[in-house]
């Protein structure tokens, strides 16, 4: 169908807990960004995300990532389109100004959603 990748720096101003690490929801953030992209792409509007049917945390996110966020469709109904998402971490800050390009990117979040657009005349 259609996949819509972007990538995002975490900035550090985002960090809420020890260690740096970011909360859950700036993932999920994310994924309504590229859900927008995909929406527009598929329909020429925004589109509204109607639900999340399954959201996993599965690595932390740190201050100083680069995340790479990526949605593809996997089913489009009239209205409605389930999304696959994907946030990875593909660099992360090692102290100060220091960062390293990760040799295997590290899966953070994954999750399945709906958004859904206006009809169509």
């Amino acid at each position: 169908m259609i996949t819509v990748t972007h990538r995002r720096y975490v900035p550090y101003a985002h960090a809420h807990y020890a260690g740096n690490l970011v909360d859950g929801a700036y993932s999920l953030g994310l994924f309504g960004d590229v859900a927008t992209e995909v929406c527009i792409r598929l329909d020429g509007d925004e589109g509204l995300f109607a639900s999340y049917s399954d959201v996993q945390f599965r690595a932390p996110v740190q201050a100083g990532d680069v995340l790479e966020v990526t949605a593809t469709v996997v089913h489009m109904g009239t209205r409605s389109r389930r999304i696959e998402f994907t946030s990875t971490v593909v660099c992360r800050g090692t102290g100060g100004s220091s960062a390293q390009v990760l040799a295997e990117p590290i899966v953070a979040v994954t999750a399945v959603g709906t958004v859904v657009v206006p009809a169509t005349p």
